[in-house]
């Protein structure tokens, strides 16, 4: 699994000489300075191990839903509250 924004790349889909699979995705997401190491520090971003079967699943809308369910518990038992014991 590969994330690019390559012209040649999107040309080579469009050929049918690139990857077998793909996925095109447009968006945008900004982080300040140190902004994301922040989140990833104070435990606020959950990550998976990349899974072929996830990323190019026929219906994306129980992607999220199977890349929790590979961590182990119900997206029921996350809280919004942080604390210290």
């Amino acid at each position: 699994i590969a994330v690019t924004s390559t012209l040649e790349i999107l040309e080579a889909i469009a050929n049918g000489s690139g990857p077998a699979r793909s996925l095109f995705a447009l968006g945008y997401a900004g982080w300040g300075p140190g902004q994301l190491d922040e989140e990833i520090q104070a435990n606020g971003w959950l990550h998976a191990p990349a899974a072929a079967e996830i990323v190019f699943a026929r219906d994306l809308t129980q992607s999220w839903s199977a890349a929790i369910a590979t961590l182990g518990f119900h997206p029921l038992m996350l809280s919004g509250d942080a604390g210290h014991a």
